[in-house]
């Protein structure tokens, strides 16, 4: 073989492979970018979290929570149009068939956020977001989805919903007028645990987040069933029966692991986050 084509042979498979180098790199530089995006979704969908939670507790002494819900809603919007932005700068990495080669990078913040809209949601209407309602908030002002919205990640998000308003019912028992509160949150997860059941032999991880929301259902039961038994042991005046049962579950939030009909604040924010 003459040495020029020799020459021509080897230059041209390193062309290849220098091809198939920047492809890696551009891969694994795409891969970090949206891993990073993913985790400031993550902060900032916790943040709204906590920030829900914060302001639905702040006002104990009104029986109607429902301008305080409001407020809160309106707050945790503000907030959700800055997620809004991060993911419409995902966009441009995710055209195509990349998202789906993409997909497992994005989903822990997607997931997240949905947690975080479907809670303002549940404040604002008390009902459980749609998934054309989810898919609507991640689109431009002409329409277009920055990306699909899986299916899975969708009832994922929603499943962790179930423990936000276990929180959220708990929290609520100690206000006036909210053993009811505490009650129709008690339905509603109830109602959505049973809805999920039929999507988990297609999905395996919401097999596994059933487990848990089991779990938040329960503790919510417990609780109201304490109250209903502490309540029942004195013909009181409703005021002067929700004092007892604020001290009654902040007496129960202030020591020992959930047994007996206990719940304590490290149990209620069980992910290990804090709240800033």
């Amino acid at each position: 073989m003459p040495m020029h084509s020799t020459l021509d042979t080897r230059d041209s498979i390193l062309q290849v492979f220098d091809s198939f180098r920047d492809e890696l790199d551009d891969h694994n530089d795409r891969r970090e970018r949206l891993i990073k995006s993913s985790r400031d979704v993550t902060i900032l969908s916790k943040k709204i979290i906590f920030l829900l939670h914060r302001i639905m507790t702040e006002g104990g002494s009104e029986s109607d929570d429902r301008p305080l819900a409001l407020r809160a809603v309106a707050r945790a919007k503000e907030k959700l149009r800055e997620i809004q932005g991060l993911f419409e700068g995902m966009r441009g990495e995710l055209t195509g068939d990349r998202f789906w080669r993409y997909q497992r990078n994005v989903s822990p913040g997607l997931q997240e956020y949905i947690e975080a809209l479907s809670f303002a949601h549940y404040l604002e209407h008390e009902s459980l977001i749609s998934y054309d309602e989810v898919q609507s908030s991640l689109c431009d002002t002409e329409g277009k989805p920055f990306f699909p919205l899986p299916l899975e990640d969708y009832l994922l998000g929603l499943s962790d919903l179930t423990g936000e308003l276990m929180r959220f019912a708990i929290s609520s028992i100690s206000r006036r007028g909210g053993r009811s509160k505490a009650s129709q949150v008690c339905v509603f997860v109830r109602g959505c645990k049973a809805d999920f059941e039929g999507w988990t032999p297609y999905f395996r991880d919401l097999r596994k987040k059933q487990a848990v929301t089991s779990q938040s259902l329960q503790k919510i039961e417990d609780v109201a069933y304490a109250i209903a038994v502490r309540s029942s042991e004195y013909d009181l005046p409703p005021e002067i029966l929700d004092d007892i049962v604020a001290r009654t579950v902040s007496n129960m939030a202030s020591g020992g692991n959930y047994t007996g009909g206990k719940v304590t604040k490290r149990q209620e924010f069980d992910d290990g986050e804090e709240c800033d």
